[in-house]
């Protein structure tokens, strides 16, 4: 009876996992179809991966509202928020594939990117830190080979230390989850047994355990100090690898930190004020990601660095650790997801013509290519922060939740963290717009010829734009969304 009620309860649980299902059965097709097709195999892989990506997200829109559920004995967890973020990262995947219908879309690439998809949906759910594990695993060893799909010799060096320093994170997590089950008797950080071990304990184990598992989640966001392996990924990896690698596992990573957040703050009853904590490494991310953007010359590696102080903007949301920041860091998620994006499917196009290796490179190319070139300077100023894009309403959110969290904490670092959130967003215009003033200000090498860009390309730029556009003119439409998820640990 007892195994018959097991069955039944794996079965039940399976139902709330179809999209990740979906995704599995997919790779298995699309290996199959590596295997046996000879002709347009590329083309036809692409289109069979991105055919189910639109299956899922369509079948996740479908069932919305997702009530909480427990799944796999309280492993993983289904609700509106892990559907949202789900729903991020299906996208992310989805544009992906968009963005390298060509040479890039190989067997191994696509099964690659549904791995990673697959993983950080999971870890979006997980409520167990043995879950926790088993997805950022998958989403870590398949993000380590996507790393090195350049095949020459720098991207290899950056996929080697992106896996070196990702093992040591890994090995953090592995230590503060022992620690943490030595000490509850559980790895189930949502649990009642979790919480009251936490509330009762003064022990600085608990304190040690929780920043050995937040290090290992704070790699995948790429915040200060845990951001080494950025720079060189990002500027040795494939255009698209970086579009993908700088969004989904980022957000999959945010997902996971405002559960063990909140888990380990007790909703403010613990020891020690995780506010304090989280609004430092945010300072700190945004501080040094924007003054290391400024001595770039790369216009990746710039990115790199960029992509370091948006995660201080991603951590700021959350350093509040109350409903109105979590709402606000989701908004900046999705807009971050269409910024980043949009960025890097306009680099792409343009190196599809030509090395862009140094930001002279973009000298005179507004002129011969307007599209991508407009496409380019729009996500540069959503990520800057400006009107008339969302980006602008992204950092607006976060700011308002960070000043009504000072004013009801008097908590002084949450008002440097706003502060110096202001005041970043106006260094940052200076290294954002180096390239639309290349694009548009300095004159078209002798000798350049009209860059042809594919309707595909072009469109999907549009999508992106207009996207950007419409919810800053109407932030409600994402915003009132976003405001009907409740967070329940």
């Amino acid at each position: 009876m007892h195994e018959s009620d097991s069955i039944t309860s794996i079965t039940t649980s399976l139902g709330f996992v179809v999209p990740e299902v979906i995704l599995v059965v997919s790779m298995c097709i699309a290996l199959l179809m590596g295997l046996f097709l000879k002709k347009n195999k590329s083309i036809a892989l692409a289109l069979f991966t991105v055919c189910v990506f639109v299956v899922t997200i369509g079948f996740l829109l479908f069932n919305w509202p997702h009530k909480p559920e427990l799944l796999f004995a309280g492993m993983l967890r289904s609700d509106d928020f892990s559907a949202f973020f789900r729903l991020l990262f299906l996208t992310g995947g989805l544009f992906t594939l968009f963005i390298s219908l060509q040479r890039e879309s190989a067997t191994e690439y696509v099964i690659l990117i549904q791995a990673i998809v697959v993983g950080a949906c999971l870890l979006s759910m997980s409520m167990h830190f043995a879950s926790v594990l088993v997805s950022l695993e998958l989403v870590s060893l398949s993000s380590y080979v996507l790393a090195g799909f350049a095949f020459n010799k720098s991207s290899s060096e950056g996929s080697m230390k992106y896996f070196l320093l990702g093992s040591v994170a890994t090995a953090c997590l592995v230590y503060g989850a022992s620690l943490i089950y030595g000490l509850t008797g559980t790895l189930n950080f949502s649990s009642q047994q979790f919480a009251d071990t936490l509330m009762q304990s003064q022990s600085g184990l608990i304190l040690i355990a929780a920043f050995l598992i937040l290090a290992a989640v704070l790699f995948k966001i790429t915040a200060v100090p845990f951001h080494l392996w950025a720079p060189d990924v990002y500027q040795s990896a494939p255009t698209p690898v970086v579009a993908f690698l700088s969004v989904v596992p980022k957000l999959a990573g945010v997902a996971l930190f405002i559960k063990i957040a909140l888990a380990f703050n007790l909703f403010g009853q613990a020891f020690i004020d995780w506010r304090i904590v989280i609004a430092g490494i945010s300072v700190v991310s945004i501080i040094f990601g924007n003054l290391s953007a400024l001595a770039q010359t790369n216009p990746k590696r710039m990115l790199a660095y960029s992509s370091i102080a948006q995660a201080g903007f991603l951590l700021a949301g959350i350093a509040s650790l109350d409903l109105a920041g979590i709402h606000a860091t989701l908004y900046y998620a999705a807009i971050f997801l269409l910024m980043n994006l949009l960025t890097f499917a306009a680099l792409h196009l343009f190196e599809k013509w030509k090395p862009l290796l140094a930001m002279a490179d973009f000298a005179g190319l507004g002129r011969v290519a307007f599209i991508p070139s407009l496409a380019l300077v729009i996500g540069l100023m959503a990520l800057t922060g400006l009107p008339p894009t969302a980006g602008f309403m992204a950092k607006f959110f976060v700011f308002s939740a960070l000043w009504g969290a000072w004013i009801n904490s008097g908590i002084t670092l949450l008002l440097v963290l706003f502060i110096a959130g202001l005041l970043n967003t106006v260094i940052a215009l200076y290294f954002y717009l180096k390239i639309p003033y290349y694009l548009f200000l300095k004159e078209t090498p002798p000798g350049t010829v009209s860059i042809k860009i594919s309707i595909t390309g072009n469109l999907l730029l549009i999508i992106l734009v207009v996207a950007i556009i419409w919810l800053f003119i109407n932030p409600g439409l994402l915003m009132g969304w976003i405001n009907r998820i409740t967070f329940v640990l």
